[in-house]
């Protein structure tokens, strides 16, 4: 799992007009807990929490000491060379395949993961879209390179162009459920609607 250390002002920033640094921060501490739930009810194996920024900040260890997780800081590199290097380091813990996800979908459920385990008995890659245009989940088996490589991450065609890489090397993948993560004020609004854990979000801007 992927998530950034919950410092106000350096987290949720695009959500920060919406609801101010401190409450951007703990919005993004509630999903990281549901998050952490979620990958430890799957039950699929170890779950290590590779945390960009301080990965000794003391609420993000505490959810990670309940939930009985690992917490690694990420490396250095765009989002690609750190999502590669992440499954890397399982490969040397002699593991088959490994998935990454981020910690900011209040949609995901352990089925999701389940299902994208299982799609990897088969095929080389698994993704769950996202309706951004990326994706919030990609699992592996085999450790390709080309999902990672020539991406431009943080656009909208993040998705179409891990489709092509994939393609270009003859990699078989597996498409999920089509879910949203929380990045922009306007998904507020739905998270609030769909998601009634979340009914009420804390904001700095209430008198």
């Amino acid at each position: 799992m992927f998530a950034r250390a919950p410092v106000p002002g350096q987290t949720k920033t695009r959500l920060i007009p919406a609801l101010g640094p401190q409450a951007a921060a703990d919005l993004a501490i509630r999903m990281l807990g549901h998050a952490l739930e979620v990958s430890v009810q799957a039950d699929l194996g170890p779950v290590t929490l590779w945390v960009a920024g301080d990965d000794k900040h003391p609420q993000l260890r505490q959810l990670a000491e309940q939930a009985l997780v690992t917490v690694r800081p990420q490396v250095d590199g765009d989002l690609g060379e750190r999502m590669w290097q992440a499954l890397r380091s399982m490969q040397s813990a002699s593991c088959q395949r490994a998935m990454v996800i981020g910690s900011d979908i209040p949609a995901l459920q352990a089925s999701h993961l389940r299902a994208a385990s299982r799609a990897l008995d088969e095929r080389d890659v698994a993704l769950l879209p996202a309706d951004d245009g990326g994706y919030v989940l990609i699992g592996c088996r085999g450790w390709p390179t080309a999902p990672f490589r020539g991406v431009d991450w943080g656009s909208g065609s993040v998705l179409a162009q891990t489709r092509q890489r994939c393609q270009a090397q003859g990699l078989s993948v597996w498409e999920g459920e089509v879910l949203w993560d929380v990045d922009r004020p306007e998904d507020l609004l739905r998270l609030q609607r769909q998601m009634p854990a979340f009914h009420n979000l804390p904001s700095d801007k209430c008198p």
